[in-house]
This record gives structure tokens, sequence and C-alpha cells, in this order.
């Protein structure tokens, strides 16, 4: 007999030990019930999210999501302070964490505010206001057509635009480099900052159940350290590889960016006009100045700056689709933090890279084109934002 048998025997029965205990102790607890004798007739803690808003011929459809301590039973539906009747699908009490359909054949008024209050069997009321009223989006050729020539508009042409920079970029000196390096870094840094905090505003509409924060928080830094052991793979990325990166991290943020503009389009709130698209457009364009820095020495074929472009600007298309036809705040807010994780993780590398290629470490930040570039890159994505800020 293998003389490590008896070890193996004795570590397996240590495992099984604790686990059964817990499990008996869980059995034990569920049929006993201790704290039943702690009860009272309050009614149980109820929660009500409001996650999607349909409006069509035939009235309001509203997905609800439950997140009380209990299940939970819709008594009555008020639009405008009065009642009307409803069919919920599936019928019945609504479990915690589930979600279900509420019909209503309201005649809403085109461009008006309405108020939805919710009443549940124990009189507890959730308010939910329609801004705008506006019939939602189908699903048709011509509406896809129409959403995905927007998205075309504020996320795939302003990266063309700036990466079309690169035959002029090419010149620059080591300082000019700097400067670029400095100034994507800058980009990157708003971008964080401006998905974070757009990552915890939706995370604050999301049911309670889903604990949209802590959620941004742990998807944010499981996609950064997952993404910086992929770039670390071949070792420090550099040239085209991190191009890549910041591409992704890009494209990651413009898909949250269209979740947003593709939600608020089918709320009817968002006023996609000319406008609103240059001032997107104009944004995003040091985007692709940002990309193009790493590879200015390397000569890529004209077939990569196509697919830089795509990666990342046609999230921003997926991102208005999902958006206008199935938006969910939880979902949205995960998207974020992934995108948000993505641009942190590009900002160390290329930060790394900078320090790297002028072989003085952190001291190079203290330079002045490198804190040129770091000011002008944040300054200029400050400004234009206020251009696409809705």
């Amino acid at each position: 007999m293998d003389a490590d048998t008896p070890t193996r025997r004795s570590r397996l029965l240590w495992l099984l030990m604790p686990l059964s205990l817990l499990a008996a102790a869980i059995a034990w607890f569920v049929i006993a019930d201790p704290l039943q004798g702690f009860g009272s007739d309050a009614p149980a803690v109820e929660n009500l999210t409001f996650e999607r808003t349909v409006l069509d011929d035939e009235g309001l459809h509203l997905l609800v999501r439950a997140g009380g301590s209990e299940p939970m039973t819709i008594a009555q539906v008020q639009v405008d302070a009065a009642y009307w009747r409803f069919t919920q699908t599936p019928e019945g009490e609504i479990a915690r964490g589930s979600a279900v359909w509420l019909d209503l054949p309201f005649p809403w008024m085109l461009g008006e505010a309405h108020v939805v209050t919710v009443v549940s069997n124990f009189g507890t009321t959730f308010e939910h206001e329609i801004e705008v009223a506006v019939p939602t989006p189908k699903v048709t050729a011509s509406q896809l057509r129409a959403q995905a020539l927007i998205g075309f508009f504020v996320g795939v042409l302003p990266i063309v635009f700036g990466l079309m920079f690169y035959p002029v970029l090419r010149d620059v000196g080591r300082d000019g480099m700097n400067f670029l390096l400095a100034l994507t870094v800058g980009l990157l840094v708003f971008l964080l900052i401006d998905t974070v905090g757009e990552a915890f505003e939706l995370a604050a509409d999301a049911a309670a159940i889903f604990q949209g924060p802590v959620m941004v928080v742990l998807a944010g830094i499981t996609s950064f350290f997952i993404l910086m052991a992929v770039g670390q793979r071949g070792g420090a990325p550099s040239g085209m590889s991190l191009a890549t990166f910041i591409a992704l991290g890009i494209g990651l943020h413009n898909f949250g960016e269209g979740l947003a503009i593709g939600a608020a389009f089918a709320a009817g709130s968002a006023g996609l006009g000319t406008y609103l698209i240059l001032g997107f457009t104009l944004h995003n364009i040091t985007e692709g100045i940002g990309i193009a820095a790493p590879i200015l020495k390397k000569r890529p074929p004209l077939l990569a700056f196509a697919g830089l472009a795509l990666l990342a600007g046609g999230p921003a298309v997926i991102g208005m689709w999902m958006g206008s036809l199935a938006f969910s705040a939880h979902w949205a807010a995960f998207a974020l933090a992934i995108g948000a994780g993505a641009i942190f993780q590009v900002v160390i590398q290329v930060g790394a890279y900078l320090m790297r290629r002028n072989d003085t470490g952190i001291e190079v930040f203290y330079t002045r084109a490198v804190m040129a570039g770091l000011a002008v890159g944040v300054i200029f994505m400050y400004a234009t934002a206020a251009l696409v800020k809705i």
C-alpha cells in the first residue's frame, strides 16, 4: 500500500467533517426554525425596482423586479393618480429577485409625462416617472440601420479621424512621442473616471438584490487582473499589442456609452440631434490619436488600422442596439465596470511603456512634454464632454 494513502484519507476526512457538520447545522436550522419565537405581525420589508418601460399602441408595459425580504403581491396600479386594471405575467406572488411584466391599457399621450404607482397588498407604494412618453422602438431592419448609422458616427468615425493623423504623427521626435503617449494616458484617465461614475450611477438604479456598488467594484477588479494577466503573457505589451489593448479599453467604454445613448433614445430623452452627434464625434477623435501613439514606428498594414477602428468604435453600435431594445440598469453597470477595469489596465500598460522607452523610470512623468500631454488629454476630454452630457 502506498505510504501516502493514510495521509490522503486523513486529509479527506478533515475536509468532509466540517462540511458534513455545516450541512447538518443548516438542516437543523431550517427544520427547527429557532427564530419562530421572534416573529411578529409586522408586514415584510418590500422593495420593487422598475427595470424597463415599453410604450406601444396597447398601452404601458413595465418590467418590475421584487427585492424584499419575502415574496410580494401587487394589488393595484395607478397612472397619474387614477387606478387602472392591469395584467401580470407571470401571475401570483413575486419571489425575491424575480421579475414580472405589468401590462396596462393606458392611453398615454405623446410627449407628456406620466407617473405610475404600484401598490402592494400591504399598501406599500412604489413610484416610477415616465418623463417623456414616446413609442418604444420596435425591432425592425430600418430601426437597426438607423441606430447603426448613429453608432457609426459617435463610435467608429471619430476613431477613424484620429487614426488619419498617423502619417503626420510619425515625424515627431522623442519629446513629441512622449507627449502623445502622455496624451493617451490623460484621455484614458478621463474615460476611467467617467466610466466609473456612470457605472455607480446605474448601479444605484438597479435592484438591491444585485448589490450594485459591490458588483461594480468586483467586476472592475476582475476585469483589470484578467486583462493584466493576458497582456503580460508574452512580456510587457508594446507596439501593435499595446495599441490593441488601448482600442479594447476604449471599445468597452464606447459599448457602455452606446448602452446609455440607446436607452435614452428609446425613452425619448436623448435628443439625438445633429449637434449632439457632432459633439460625440469631436469628443472621441482624441481616442484615435491615442490608439495610434504606440505604433508610430511600426508601419502596420492598412487592414490593421481598420481592425483597431472597429475594435474601439464598433461596440458603440452594439451597445446602442442593446440599450434601446433591452436596457437593464444592472447589466449596463456591469458592462461599464468591465470597461473601467480594462481602461485602468491600459493606463498602467501605457504608463509602463512610457517609462521603458525613456529609461528614466517614474521621473519621465515630471518632464515638460509628459506633463503637457497629460494635461491636454484630460482638459480636451473634459471640455468636449460638455457637448455630449444630456
